[in-house]
């Protein structure tokens, strides 16, 4: 089930290409843009947000003649992205179909838009996405998108020492410095479980065997990581002691 991005700055034109995209049964959603400015702040906010996140974009089917930033003008700066979504041309001129497969868009659609020729686009873009969620899968568990100057870099889960909420982000700290994702920390609680990041409160959580320290003092407990001190609530503090000792034990 495909997530779409439609790009084109005349509104009917859009809207029609909506309603062919949203009565196909492999795409989950279709949403619209109406220009190339913003298209790349919801892409870039797609992409920071990973792959699971609500907003995420699997392709973009994006006109070339728009105001400002043309459509090949987008997909130049998505391929400076690490992990950007497909692109389908969808344009009223032939011209430009060379240069639109050297950016390594998957289909060139001409306009007006016939059902069918936009069925077999979707359908090669639905067989991309399955061959690319087959191949990065592993590594993308293993790793996690955060821009930094508008670069998108990915950062080994293993790196991270612990992750604190702010608000509806999350800050990662590593041993060489700290990134902000638009991920929740819940959401990275559930995700990295099984990777051995236990919640030792509210604002914290932390990667086990970045543990120094188990630190009680007058009732309260707080353990180092690092450099860094974190309390350790009430609610987490006998589960996260247990995990301790189970895991010094073996």
């Amino acid at each position: 089930m495909l997530r779409v991005l439609a790009v084109d700055d005349e509104q009917p034109a859009l809207e029609e290409l909506l309603y062919l995209l949203r009565a196909d049964p492999r795409i989950r959603s279709a949403e619209g843009a109406t220009g190339a400015t913003e298209a790349l702040r919801r892409i870039g906010g797609a992409v920071e947000a990973g792959p699971e996140d609500p907003s995420a974009i699997d392709v973009v089917f994006l006109d070339i003649h728009m105001a400002g930033l043309t459509g090949l003008d987008v997909a130049q700066l998505l391929a400076g992205f690490a992990a950007p979504p497909l692109i389908v041309f969808v344009t009223a001129h032939e011209g430009f179909a060379v240069h639109a497969f050297d950016l390594k868009a998957v289909d060139y659609v001409l306009k007006p838009v016939r059902r069918e020729r936009l069925a077999e686009a979707v359908r090669r873009v639905a067989e991309q996405v399955g061959d690319r969620s087959a191949t990065v899968h592993d590594a993308a568990a293993d790793q996690i998108p955060v821009e930094l100057g508008g670069v998108t870099r990915f950062v080994p889960v293993d790196d991270i020492t612990y992750a604190e909420a702010q608000g509806d982000y999350a800050r990662l700290h590593t041993v060489s410095g700290s990134h902000l994702v638009r991920i929740p920390l819940t959401t990275l609680e559930e995700r990295w479980r099984s990777r051995g990041f236990v919640r030792i409160h509210r604002r914290h959580l932390v990667a086990l065997n970045r543990i120094d320290e188990l630190r009680l003092d007058a009732g309260t407990m707080s353990v180092r990581v690092g450099e860094a001190e974190l309390a350790v609530s009430r609610r987490h503090s006998r589960s996260l002691r247990d995990l301790l000792m189970r895991q010094s034990s073996r």
